[in-house]
């Protein structure tokens, strides 16, 4: 066993080396130097907010009033509730915890202040990308709802091209490189506080992975509706303790906040562009409005009511959890902590030494729990994004799963062993990636997202005691073709 172990070592550093020369190059063009994506973010969050009216401020309420009937499902699809806890599971993980510790050590206070911009832009980006999962969704060879940016770019833009383009970045993104800076951030974690050797905590994690995804998308959604919840508010109660306990440092944190993000400190420009850059970096990972990762999770819903729109608003109230709440309590339990002036990157173990410093040991036991939950959950939330897409490369099918599913697993075990700066690059670059094509089909098919949601805002405003809100896709006038449009014909009774 060892002699095997020590074989996948070697060529996993063969195969560390071979990529860091590509990720890098890549990285510098989208993030760095070339700060592409950093711009289309801002623009596609102020571009959907202006078009859709500041949808995420005036119609703040309605998130939460969507909810009520939300633990409704059929045999086709997952309820809302469970399409919100699976989004919710592959954003809540590292970028909470690990994430708002790398975005403070290099970006400063100020990087908290530009992740909450990123995140009140990127309601309304999240919105617009669930609302389009939910049009163009199909049924796979197992009669359940499938659907995301692939989905939509081949059918409402009507080019293969640029759908399989996007396929094959979220293969690499979500299917492999994400689950890997997972795994490496919980046998960080582990190895920190227990001494437990990554190579063994590697493959503990693969193999009760495998044991979930085995079961498809229903038993992800399952296993996503149970533990997320949990976790969530355990972790905010905690924060929201904490927070109490050091409210007289409070106002002096807020403060940093402000100062550090507009570059007002000693450290001035500098100080003000690492901000922004790690800021909205982090943001990104951790919320994922944008991206196109969270679509597969609004398309496999079925929605109540039974229209594409109140996907939108749910998937709009998950960025708002992930990124405003819990992003939030790990910046306040690390500043309330720990010297924010650090200067290189840490990640995890910053995040339990802060909270070592409120609770004493068993602070580092806490985090070192939450992480293995909140990391462990996106997992396999990963494994449901990448499994969507099979469909697009016609390997929805025994081999496919099954070829898909080993690269998966290695990937969780190579994770274990990478280095910190590695995982996060190729965590980057596959985001970026992704985000840059998808951010450019949402905004082609910008007036399909804006007729749906009038459509929708149309008939709330009009209904009567007793009366559903309904859609059909000749409701209104939908860009390109659906593929299966009996989906959006036939009322729902």
């Amino acid at each position: 066993m060892q002699s095997i172990i020590s074989f996948l070592q070697s060529v996993l550093v063969a195969f560390n080396d071979g990529i860091n020369v590509v990720v890098s190059f890549v990285n510098n063009i989208l993030w760095g130097d070339g700060q592409v994506l950093i711009y289309l973010l801002l623009f596609a969050g102020i571009w959907f907010a202006w078009k859709l009216k500041l949808i995420q401020i005036f119609d703040f309420k309605h998130m939460f009033s969507i909810m009520r009937k939300s633990t409704k499902s059929d045999s086709a699809g997952i309820s809302s509730f469970q399409a919100l806890c699976t989004s919710l599971s592959a954003r809540v993980g590292t970028g909470n915890l690990a994430g708002v510790a790398v975005a403070i050590s290099l970006g400063g206070a100020g990087a908290i202040f530009w992740m909450w911009v990123i995140a009140i832009l990127g309601m309304a980006t999240g919105y617009a990308e669930s609302v389009l999962g939910q049009v163009y969704k199909i049924k796979d060879s197992n009669g359940q709802y499938r659907g995301g940016p692939a989905y939509y770019i081949q059918q409402g833009i009507q080019n293969k091209a640029f759908a399989l383009l996007f396929a094959f970045c979220l293969f690499f993104g979500y299917g492999f490189v994400f689950s890997a800076v997972q795994t490496n951030t919980i046998t960080d974690a582990l190895n920190n506080s227990y001494d437990m050797p990554n190579h063994y905590s590697g493959l503990m994690i693969a193999v009760l992975a495998g044991l979930i995804v085995v079961g498809g998308l229903r038993a992800i959604a399952r296993f996503a509706e149970y533990v997320v919840p949990f976790m969530a508010v355990a972790y905010i109660l905690v924060a929201l303790i904490i927070t109490v306990i050091n409210i007289h440092l409070l106002p002096s944190v807020l403060l940093d906040i402000v100062q550090s993000a507009f570059g007002l400190q000693e450290a001035g420009a500098g100080a003000l562009a690492a901000a922004i850059k790690n800021g909205i970096q982090r943001g990104l990972y951790s919320n994922e409005a944008g991206s196109g990762s969270v679509p597969h999770a609004a398309a496999a819903a079925t929605p109540e009511p039974n229209h594409p729109a109140s996907q939108g608003y749910v998937q709009m109230l998950g960025v708002f959890i992930d990124t405003m709440i819990l992003c939030t309590c790990t910046a306040f339990i690390i500043l309330l902590g720990t010297d924010a002036s650090i200067g290189e990157m840490e990640g995890i173990r910053l995040t339990q030494t802060a909270m070592q410093s409120h609770l004493g040991g068993v602070g580092s036991d806490f985090v070192s729990a939450a992480i293995c939950l909140f990391a462990f959950t996106s997992v396999v939330a990963n494994y449901a994004y990448g499994e969507s897409n099979l469909h697009m490369f016609k390997l929805d099918n025994k081999f496919g799963r099954t070829f898909y599913t080993s690269g998966y697993l290695l990937m969780i075990f190579w994770g274990a062993m990478a280095s910190l700066p590695t995982v996060w690059a190729m965590a980057d670059m596959a985001l970026g990636l992704m985000t840059l094509v998808n951010i450019v089909a949402i905004i082609i098919l910008t007036p399909t997202i804006v007729a749906v949601t009038k459509d929708y805002k149309a008939k709330r405003d009009s209904l009567k005691a007793g009366e559903e809100i309904d859609f059909a896709a000749s409701d209104c006038e939908l860009q390109g073709k659906l593929e299966e449009p009996e989906i959006w014909t036939a009322k729902r009774n």
